[in-house]
């Protein structure tokens, strides 16, 4: 507001001064080099008025730019405040024993993951294929019904199978 009313009063002023210097040209023509000379120490004090009234301008500019500024640094400082004021409410819910709890849990079950992944693969230890082979051979001997084995002694001789006869040749077989 204070602008706008300088602003005003340097229209005011330099309306003024235009004026002035008309009338000190009058005055001039007319011989009344007295009454001009104080018409234009007139005119000279309100164009430094006028200078000065520029200036005030200029500090009420500056002052402007330096209040929005400064709102704007405020805004930006009421941000980082409850930006802060949040951090502090989520390390409040989540302690460091909480955080350290969580990766150890999550590391654990990664491990477990990767050992089952491992026995699926197949990618068993020589100790573990022992293991296995051992409980699978438990396992086929509670299962295994052995038939009776007989007593007597086996013949030496295993007596000779007379060949088929009249059996076909395996090429006439084929073409036909």
């Amino acid at each position: 507001q204070q602008r706008d009313k300088l602003r005003q009063y340097q229209k005011r002023l330099s309306l003024g001064l235009e004026r002035e210097r008309a009338l000190a040209r009058q005055l001039l023509r007319d011989g009344k080099k007295e009454k001009a000379m104080l018409l234009l120490k007139k005119k000279r004090y309100q164009e430094q008025l006028l200078d000065k009234t520029e200036n005030q301008i200029s500090n009420l500019e500056r002052m402007v730019q330096d209040i929005e500024f400064t709102q704007i640094e405020m805004k930006v400082i009421e941000g980082l405040k409850i930006g802060n004021e949040c951090l502090n409410k989520m390390h409040q819910v989540m302690s460091i024993e909480e955080v350290e709890r969580i990766i150890g849990e999550t590391q654990d079950a990664v491990e477990y993951q990767r050992q089952i992944d491992e026995l699926l693969a197949g990618s068993l230890t020589e100790e573990d294929e022992d293991a296995i082979l051992e409980e699978l051979n438990a396992i086929t001997e509670e299962q295994l019904e052995l038939p009776e084995v007989p007593s007597e002694p086996l013949p030496e001789k295993i007596p000779e199978v007379s060949p088929i006869k009249n059996r076909p040749k395996p090429e006439l077989v084929a073409a036909s």
